[in-house]
């Protein structure tokens, strides 16, 4: 008998997989397995809709063949829809949701199942995509980009487990995210990832390092102002400072394809600057310069640097508009020191506001300096256990004046927003927030921030999309950013998720300690809530859950968002 040959063919292969399947069963074994049934249900639907055929999965996985790549996003959009709508019989803190990966590729058929690459690359970007989320691979972004009305984020190449070539992957940004969406016939589809290394102290004195660091995050905030680009927040880059890693490794990590390196050295009343542009997936140097310049020209260097990189990636663009500049070196200095301490403790918040203080007596026109001073005053009386007179009015005046002094700064706009959220001005304080997004859509601080506020409107998934968005521009995010995740978490009654995400190293001695009191408490863990709380009354000895309720701005009508809360504080028992 002739031995019958393994056929080849090209197809798009979906790869979908539940979320955490384990622990759900882990909880309930029958209720897991009655949703899952009702998923897959939902799934074949949808699949049959779209012309796909299921070929094969095991236990909480199911792989699916298209003829079409086109017909595969579209049923992986559909399937992601359909699934938050569905009712399932499951505790509301344990969703069952799914990642979904598809990959156009060559496959083997064998008795209606199939192998090779083409199928294994699916399973590898499910396995990458967010929970409720769809990832694809650059053979299917290219025919579907022009064909489809969704936005795509990229995420550079990645080395896949067993896979020989690094494989592009893209972010489906689904319509009902609240990340900007770029429809197919607007300004382009994706945008070049970039991400800006801390540039080397090459002086012999230590003292610049704080003014290499401030121009290495100056950079970034004007590379950041150019709506082509998609820029990798401060925080996360300078994970790498001093580190000597690969640049593709660190460009894998970061999830960007471009990285910028660079080292400054300050002498005489002179600074010399050396700037690279790699392309880290292909190992090339696009562009390269020297500088030698007066100290008092650092900035003009900025923007030359700036545009050079510019025009490598996305080609010639109106520059944007101009942003205010401190009248020297010391005031700039100054300020650096002052910004990159918020949010870190009650004394250094303190200590920042002396030299914030410094920098506007030297320089009153200098709009950076009055915008961290206002958010350090707000977070004084909001979150140090600080009086709220006069820190209050004064973080609404110095944020309104940062604002009136430089107008282009999308910093000064978002500190604005949330001062004025606080003072319950709600409509101003969306405005402000908007008018930051369009100056800068890269402003990650601003994106985790508002979180806080969507909270309290009751817009809670919002809430969570919006940290996560911040979290992908900043994957190695400041402490304060896992704080408002876990306060939006907290709100969606995630409880497990909660905990997980406070307990988190970099939050968990702030004072996000109370949200994980009451989320510990909600889980029926009593002891180690009021533990927790003690903790936190430590260092907010002035706590109470009235006061916390009077200084809350609540735009939630119903007022169940803040009931929640005010349930969980005294279940851990902090005092009324």
């Amino acid at each position: 008998m002739a031995k019958q040959r393994t056929q080849r063919r090209l197809a798009a292969i979906m790869a979908a997989d539940v979320v955490g399947y384990s622990h759900l069963m882990g909880h309930d074994e029958e209720r897991a397995h009655a949703a899952f049934r009702l998923c897959h249900a939902v799934i074949k639907e949808i699949v049959t809709n779209h012309r796909g055929r299921i070929f094969g999965g095991a236990g909480d996985s199911i792989m699916v063949e298209f003829a079409s790549p086109v017909e595969a996003v579209r049923a992986g959009v559909d399937i992601q829809h359909r699934l938050t709508e569905q009712i399932l019989d499951l505790p509301n803190d344990l969703p069952m949701q799914f990642r979904i990966g598809i990959n156009l590729g060559d496959v083997m058929a064998d008795r209606g199942e199939l192998f090779g690459d083409g199928v294994n690359i699916a399973a590898r970007l499910q396995a990458l995509a967010d929970p409720g989320g769809l990832c694809i691979s650059e053979s299917v972004y290219q025919l579907v980009e022009s064909k489809l009305e969704l936005a795509f984020d990229d995420l550079g190449a990645h080395e896949l487990k067993n896979i020989t070539k690094p494989v592009r992957m893209f972010r489906v940004l689904l319509p009902a995210s609240a990340a900007p969406i770029r429809t197919a016939t607007s300004e382009g589809s994706t945008k070049p990832s970039i991400a800006v290394l801390p540039f080397t102290n090459m002086s012999n004195d230590p003292e610049q390092e704080v003014f290499v660091d401030g121009m290495t995050e100056d950079l970034i905030t004007e590379l950041s102002r150019t709506a082509g680009l998609f820029v990798i927040a401060r925080h996360s880059t300078f994970a790498y400072k001093g580190k000597a890693e690969d640049v593709r490794r660190i460009a894998r990590d970061l999830g960007v394809r471009y990285l910028v390196e660079g080292s400054a050295r300050l002498a005489a009343g002179r600074v010399r600057i050396s700037v690279q542009l790699i392309d880290a997936l292909g190992g090339d140097h696009l562009w390269a310069e020297r500088f030698d310049r007066s100290l008092q020209d650092v900035f003009a260097v900025q923007d030359e640097v700036t545009g050079k990189i510019v025009e490598a990636l996305v080609g010639r663009l109106s520059p944007p508009p101009a942003r205010n500049r401190p009248a020297n070196l010391e005031v700039y200095e100054l300020c650096v020191r002052g910004r990159v301490l918020f949010g870190e403790s009650p004394a250094l918040a303190r200590e920042a506001r002396l030299l914030l203080r410094r920098a506007i007596g030297l320089d009153p026109g200098y709009a950076e300096a009055h915008r961290w001073l206002a958010v350090n005053l707000w977070e004084a009386w909001t979150n140090w256990d600080e009086p709220m007179k006069p820190n209050r009015d004064m973080s609404v005046e110095l944020a309104e004046k940062a604002v009136a002094l430089d107008p282009n700064d999308a910093g000064n706009h978002w500190v604005f927003g949330h001062v004025l959220g606080y003072e319950r001005r709600w409509p101003e304080s969306d405005a402000e927030f908007a008018a930051a997004f369009r100056l800068n859509p890269n402003i990650a601080d601003a994106w985790a921030m508002q979180s806080d506020l969507i909270v309290m409107s009751g817009r809670l998934a919002d809430a969570v999309e919006h940290v996560q968005k911040a979290l992908r521009l900043n994957p190695h995010p400041p402490h304060w950013y896992y704080w408002m995740l876990g306060h939006a978490q907290y709100a969606l009654r995630q409880y497990d998720r909660a905990a997980e995400t406070l307990r988190k190293e970099e939050t968990y001695r702030a004072g996000s300690r109370r949200i994980l009191a009451a989320t510990l408490a909600q889980l029926g863990q009593l002891d180690e809530a009021r533990r927790e709380a003690e903790l936190f009354m430590i260092h907010n000895p002035h706590f109470t859950i009235s006061q916390w309720v009077a200084t809350r701005p609540f735009r939630d009508e119903s007022m169940r968002v803040r009931d929640h809360f005010v349930d969980g504080y005294r279940k851990a028992g902090l005092p009324e």
